[in-house]
């Protein structure tokens, strides 16, 4: 094997690759956020997540795109744990159809014949003006790249029938019963590992056996260690995800790692029973018959070893879904043993809940997610405010300076969110988006610096209070009074805007009445509040640098209404149901 064909074939390789993951990208972008709401309304039961993996694994041709979707919706809160679990054993089902398309369409008909004059409509669509026809362009490019990969790398694969000695080289792997069965498993997990696609080393593997590299039991071997090594995309995507993302990406390694056991357990009455259905189903020789040899390219024993291996790769995980459906409960609560959640509650709240897992599919489900970290960030700056609050109420020197500390804290939690929503937005400006996606994106940068600018008026509340307590003023009792109204109003503010939040997340946000109404109450309260501070200042009734700290709080809590109100006039410019 020269060293031209040895990159021929690394480049086929890669052709294909890119081409499943082109194909993929199109039909994803091309279902938008339609994805979210499907997922939404078909997993209110294990069977229908089930269905519901099985239908878009089916329709994307990437169990790990799915998977990984999977595992940044669980991350954002989008789906519960034990809905997630029933989808990715949908996934795993869904991807056997690839096999299946790489079998009928990759080996029995030359469709790189057809894949070249299929890519100048997919030029074309790909360079509309229109986002639909783009991304179906994209789906017809991928196409066209995933078949013409496959048929240069099977015409780089060196014949082994005509070097004999490499054959029996390869063959005596072959050669040492079931301690074979293993070692090819473990060399199918290696190296979808290092491709990170098992629908890639699906593809060599119906290569090699339909060349005659390997037996048909060997190949068997090679995708039950497939399915073990296709778990590690969503491991790693969830590995910077929270907790609820590592457990549902643990559920994936333990649903195919239990599957390859009891299918090793009865590895031979196993490919017995996929040798009978691939017999009796399309009328080709038992692939697992004793003595069963692919001996020509192209003959019926060919094309029985390669049905018969995707027969096999779809009864493993249909008998494997259909066994383990019935435990998403026991499943989660393993996963939920396995990966227990961090015992210091306040600092889970400080890190990025729905983000961190990176960006989704499309800027579409991006969008989704940096959304629902907003709805967050306005949650956390809530209880900033309810700490100034707390602050302000406290006498103690003690409790005041670790509630000060706490609110020091909080502005730098809030800097930190700001900068790293921003740049998640970045990366999600980078791709083609919608106009409509453009706008959001626009309403959200200006948020995430409104809830910013809220964290700031928290702090400064905290370094008010430490300059009363240095110079030893105190607030009376009608002060005291007033500042805790004026705290009630930030409070009833917040709510409002976290309202106004989740209803433009859901696209349903009409009008904004409910935040203006709040806004007019903190300007009608510190307009009272400070004309009656001006009257006690001038009658001698109250000491005028306790009056300055007093107003200087007063005026905070009304800018923290004006942010709160910038930010529900975002919502309505950029999410306002039109």
């Amino acid at each position: 094997m020269g060293i031209l064909q040895v990159f021929t074939l690394l480049g086929a390789l890669g052709m294909f690759l890119y081409g499943m993951n082109l194909m993929s990208s199109g039909l994803q972008k091309a279902a938008g956020d339609r994805l979210r709401g499907f997922l939404s309304a078909m997993t209110s039961n294990p069977l229908k997540g089930v269905l519901t993996g099985l239908g878009i694994t089916t329709v994307i041709q990437s169990s790990s795109a799915t998977t990984v979707m999977v595992v940044s919706f669980v991350n954002a809160g989008l789906l519960t744990l034990t809905q997630a679990i029933g989808v990715i054993m949908g996934a795993n089902i869904g991807t056997t159809v690839t096999a299946w398309m790489v079998s009928w369409l990759g080996f029995k008909a030359d469709i790189s014949l057809l894949a070249v004059p299929m890519m100048l409509l997919g030029f074309l669509f790909s360079n509309s003006k229109r986002d639909k026809r783009r991304n179906i362009g994209e789906l017809i490019v991928g196409f066209c790249l995933l078949f013409l990969g496959l048929s240069f790398m099977k015409d780089s694969v060196p014949d082994l029938r005509q070097t004999p000695e490499v054959l029996a080289f390869v063959s005596s792997w072959s050669s040492h019963g079931f301690g074979s069965v293993l070692l090819f498993l473990a060399f199918g997990t290696v190296l979808t590992l290092i491709l990170q696609s098992s629908s890639a080393t699906m593809a060599i593997t119906l290569i090699m056996l339909s060349m005659g590299w390997i037996p048909f039991p060997m190949a068997c071997a090679m995708v039950l260690g497939e399915n073990i090594g296709t778990t590690i995309t969503a491991n790693i995507a969830a590995s910077v995800g929270n907790t609820q993302a590592k457990r549902a990406a643990m559920s994936h390694t333990i649903f195919n790692v239990f599957g390859v056991l009891w299918a090793l357990v009865l590895y031979r009455p196993f490919l017995s029973l996929v040798g009978w259905v691939t017999e009796n189903l399309f009328g080709l020789p038992n692939p697992a018959a004793e003595g069963f040899a692919v001996v020509t390219e192209n003959s019926p024993e060919s094309t029985a070893a390669l049905y018969g291996l995707s027969m096999l790769h779809t009864l493993f995980n249909t008998i494997n879904t259909l066994l383990m459906v019935w435990f998403t409960g026991k499943i989660a609560k393993a996963v939920s043993w396995i990966i227990r959640a961090p015992q210091n509650k306040e600092n889970e709240a400080f890190r990025l809940k729905y983000i961190s897992a990176g960006p989704l599919a499309t800027p579409e489900l991006s969008v989704e997610q940096a959304f629902e970290e907003i709805i967050h960030f306005a949650q956390v700056s809530k209880n900033g405010a309810a700490y100034a609050r707390e602050a302000m109420n406290e006498s103690n020197a003690e409790k005041f300076e670790t509630l000060r500390e706490k609110l020091v804290k909080y502005e730098e939690i809030a800097d930190r969110i700001e900068y790293e929503i921003a740049t998640f937005l970045n990366a999600v400006s980078a791709e083609e988006i919608s106009e409509n996606t453009a706008n959001k994106i626009k309403a959200m940068y200006k948020i995430i610096g409104e809830l910013e600018s809220l964290g700031d008026s928290g702090e400064a509340i905290s370094r008010i209070l430490s300059r009363k307590n240095i110079h030893r003023k105190a607030f009376d009792a009608n002060a005291a009074r007033n500042l805790n109204t004026m705290a009630d109003a930030v409070a009833d503010a917040y709510d409002v805007m976290i309202a106004n939040l989740t209803v433009a997340r859901k696209d349903e946000l009409t009008d904004i009445a409910n935040a203006y109404n709040a806004e007019d109450r903190l300007n009608n309260l510190r307009n009272n509040f400070r004309d009656a501070m001006i009257e006690d200042i001038e009658n001698g009734n109250t000491n005028y640098q306790a009056s300055v700290y007093y107003m200087d709080i007063i005026n905070q809590y009304e800018r923290m209404g004006d942010f709160m109100i910038n930010i529900s006039q975002d919502l309505e410019r950029g999410f306002a149901k039109r």
